[in-house]
Formats: structure tokens, C-alpha cells, sequence
């Protein structure tokens, strides 16, 4: 079995961790909002990783790299904080339950996109 592309399982941990946070702002958050919530991460990490890229064109910065490379192995410790950050969101929610968690699903689908997007530019050849 080959190796699993680590950017890939970055992707999927950050993932796992957005998961997380929407089903715990859902849960203890303000009544009714799951599906805005799901909505509005979906909208951001879709946005997100197709307009990146032309992004970055029209602002003449440099072409996004993967987050992880295998070239420098400290990258992936940093990569790292992106699951943990977003998994020390979703207690929050718990902490302070009855407010509406909009803004924070939206930075932690933003977080999500940037990982996403480092996932599709690594499977790229």
C-alpha cells in the first residue's frame, strides 16, 4: 500500500474538526440553526478553494503551495495547529452555550478551505 499524501490527511482531520464544531454550535448554540450553519460552511470552503487560486493571480502573489512539504519536515508540525485550533473551537460552544456561532463556523470553514485547497494543490502532479 502506498503512502497516504499528508495534506490529504490534514484535509480530513480539519475536516472532522469543522464536523465538530457545527454539530456543537448546533447543539448548545442558539435553537434552530444547523442548517445555516452547514450552508454557510459549505458556501465558505466551496468560495474558498475555487477562487483561491485566481485570487492570487489578480494580486500578482506567488502561486499557493501544499501546506505540508515534504522538503521541510517542520511544516507539518505548523500544519498541525490548523485540526487543533478548530477542535479548541468547537468547545466553545460548550463553555458558552446560547449564542449564535455564525462567525466562528465561517473562520473555521475559511481554515477548513486553506487546507482544502493545499489538499488539491498536492495531488496535482
Amino acid at each position: 500500500m502506498n503512502r497516504i499524501e499528508p495534506n490529504i490527511l490534514l484535509a480530513a482531520s480539519t475536516g472532522v474538526a469543522l464536523l465538530l464544531l457545527i454539530m456543537t454550535a448546533s447543539l448548545f448554540g442558539e435553537p434552530g440553526h444547523l442548517f445555516k450553519y452547514a450552508i454557510s460552511a459549505i458556501l465558505c470552503v466551496g468560495l474558498f478553494v475555487a477562487l483561491n487560486g485566481r485570487m492570487a493571480r489578480l494580486m500578482n502573489r506567488p502561486k499557493p503551495q501544499p501546506m505540508i512539504r515534504t522538503g521541510s519536515p517542520s511544516t507539518a508540525i505548523w500544519a498541525g495547529l490548523f485540526p487543533l485550533a478548530l477542535i479548541a473551537a468547537a468547545a466553545v460552544p460548550v463553555v458558552s452555550p446560547g449564542r449564535d456561532y455564525g462567525l466562528l463556523i465561517v473562520i473555521a470553514a475559511v481554515w477548513f478551505g486553506v487546507t482544502a485547497d493545499s489538499a488539491v494543490r498536492a495531488a496535482r502532479p
